[in-house]
């Protein structure tokens, strides 16, 4: 652990935040149009209608703001899952959330003929709500309601199932697979802040009761049978951390689809910095999922300019080593 009391910890927020602010200016400024940080504040106090300001103001101001609002939701479900499924792989895809907002999204293409990222934001929410709710209506049938392992498990068939019937109808359908594939790499290039702001509601209600909750996470990671003898309403809990991924994964997928590997690294990362507290995990997740996603979008302007790369496929790239470090360092464990 590198920061372990109260002022430390405080200091290592504080840095992230004033990272994330640079990462967010970053973002703003660079990219194919050749920009500076005086442009992006003239674009603000002095508009003209050019369209470096036009660029500045309508495309990566908002692509910045949901990269940061996306890249934190996705890490504090991360965080939320691990110490639910007390599995160190687990992540919003646990749950059939990714799965089941594609498979919604590639179902109203073909059979609805439904297009645009607006109408895609609200029928990704919905199937990645449908999808959350089997899973979790699934585990908690049986003698013993929703423990880890049926979670995982039921998580896993009903990813499994819905990511079976998106590749059906796209084997049949070729005519819709170039409109969606875009989608279903994840990414944020082209989005309009009306569709961060449409679900924006969501996120910050997810954002505030994760908060809330995190004292209560803090009893669940000791164990179910520890919390409930220290009088947790094991149930209660599970479900109130079963909405708050829906609110957050749901609303982030439906913002920039599915975009992998955020929520499995960076709750280690945070971790490492401020340790098992959820009090402190949360916000610092929070905080590195952002930066995190911000960096990756910027790199994806530069792999193959001036086409771009699916920020999903960046993430991917720069999570695959952490990936593999964190399975290698858990199976050695077991």
């Amino acid at each position: 652990m590198i920061f372990n009391n109260t002022i430390s910890k405080t200091i290592a927020l504080l840095i992230s935040v004033i990272i994330l602010i640079l990462c967010i200016g970053i973002s703003i400024v660079y990219g194919y149009a050749d920009t500076s940080m005086e442009t992006a504040l003239h674009a603000f106090t002095q508009f003209d209608h050019s369209n470096e300001h036009i660029i500045i103001r309508n495309l990566r101001v908002p692509r910045a703001l949901i990269a940061a609002s996306v890249g934190a939701s996705l890490a504090i479900t991360g965080v939320l899952m691990q110490t639910l499924t007390k599995n160190p792989l687990a992540s919003p895809g646990i749950l059939g959330i990714n799965s089941g907002a594609g498979f919604a999204v590639v179902f109203s293409m073909v059979f609805f003929k439904i297009s645009g990222l607006q109408s895609f934001a609200w029928i990704a929410f919905l199937g990645a709500t449908i999808a959350a709710i089997a899973v979790l209506g699934i585990s908690s049938s049986g003698r013993d309601a929703m423990t880890p392992i049926k979670i995982t498990l039921a998580g896993a068939a009903m990813s499994a199932l819905f990511s079976s019937f998106t590749q059906g109808l796209l084997a049949t359908n070729e005519a819709e697979l170039d409109q969606v594939l875009f989608w279903l790499a994840g990414s944020v290039q082209g989005r309009k802040l009306e569709i961060l702001t449409s679900v924006f509601p969501y996120l910050a209600l997810g954002w505030i009761a994760a908060l809330f909750i995190s004292p209560k996470m803090n009893v669940l990671a000791l164990g179910d049978d520890i919390a409930k003898g220290l009088g947790l309403n094991l149930g209660f809990i599970k479900v109130i951390v079963g909405i708050i991924v829906i609110l957050l994964a749901g609303g982030s997928v439906a913002v920039a689809g599915p975009i992998g590997f955020i929520g499995i690294v960076i709750p280690h990362i945070a971790r490492k910095c401020v340790g098992n507290d959820h009090k402190w995990l949360i916000p610092m997740a929070a905080l590195l999922g952002s930066i995190l996603l911000l960096i990756a979008d910027v790199a994806a302007r530069y792999i193959i300019m001036p086409q771009e790369v699916p920020v999903g496929v960046m993430t991917a790239f720069i999570g695959t080593p952490f990936f593999i470090y964190i399975a290698r360092k858990g199976f050695k464990k077991a």
